[in-house]
């Protein structure tokens, strides 16, 4: 669904708000009922997608079948440690189950070392293998941006971009901080709008907070309070409406 071009809650609807949701399952202590749960709130909401993880790709893929919403997993989740070989592979396996949007995390410490090339490197193999068994695949680079200076997370854009890959996205959510407008400023303005996205991920929790994300050049949210934001979203619209 294509947002508006100036971005607020008057020109924003429910659907709209819905439709940037990554919706989140990636607790470590998640139950497969609470998977199964949270795929179906993605069904009623009509999410962009859900995240969850690799181990849950297959049954998200059941759960959601021709439903609109996207299945999407993560790689080397949640600190990027595992080598490229290894990512490339868990890539290909996710793909085989079912999964149709990827958020890789990148090597932290190879990029806080300098090592640029290898880090480009990696984001290329697993966006290659990616689009190689599925080319529609979207790859997502987390950076987790709490750990980068300014200088890394300029460095990181420069490398998912050179990669190839979809968008450039600010954090886990499992590090020392989460998705802050002026990360988002900052990678919306040393990615290519035409050719890689934002996406906004870590501590949001409430409908302003998205909207100022969007504003800021994000058009994807990761979150898992999705209910509670297109929920207010409804109820604003609506008593703006009865006015």
């Amino acid at each position: 669904m294509q947002l508006p071009a100036n971005i607020s809650l008057e020109t924003l609807t429910p659907e709209a708000v819905a439709k940037t949701i990554d919706h989140a399952l990636l607790k470590p202590d998640m139950t497969i009922d609470e998977v199964v749960a949270g795929c179906q709130l993605c069904l009623r909401y009509q999410t962009a997608s859900v995240c969850v993880k690799p181990c849950d790709v297959k049954l998200a893929a059941k759960v959601l079948q021709n439903s609109g919403v996207l299945v999407g997993t993560v790689i080397g989740f949640p600190h990027g440690n595992a080598p490229t070989t290894v990512k490339v592979f868990e890539a290909e396996q996710v793909i085989a189950d079912g999964a149709v949007e990827l958020d890789m995390v990148l090597n932290i410490g190879h990029l806080k070392s300098g090592r640029l090339d290898e880090v480009r490197e990696e984001i290329r193999s697993v966006t290659q293998a990616a689009k190689s068994k599925l080319p529609t695949c979207c790859v997502k680079v987390i950076f987790e941006c709490s750990l980068l200076t300014d200088d890394e997370k300029i460095l990181a854009c420069r490398a998912t971009e050179e990669a190839g890959a979809d968008y450039v996205k600010t954090s886990s959510g499992f590090s020392t901080g989460g998705a802050t407008v002026a990360d988002l400023r900052l990678m919306r303005a040393h990615t290519s709008p035409e050719t890689v996205h934002v996406k906004a991920s870590g501590g949001i929790r409430t409908l302003d907070y998205l909207i100022e994300c969007l504003q800021a050049g994000a058009d994807r949210i990761g979150a898992s309070a999705t209910a509670e934001i297109v929920d207010e979203m409804r109820a604003r619209k609506a008593a703006t409406e009865s006015h």
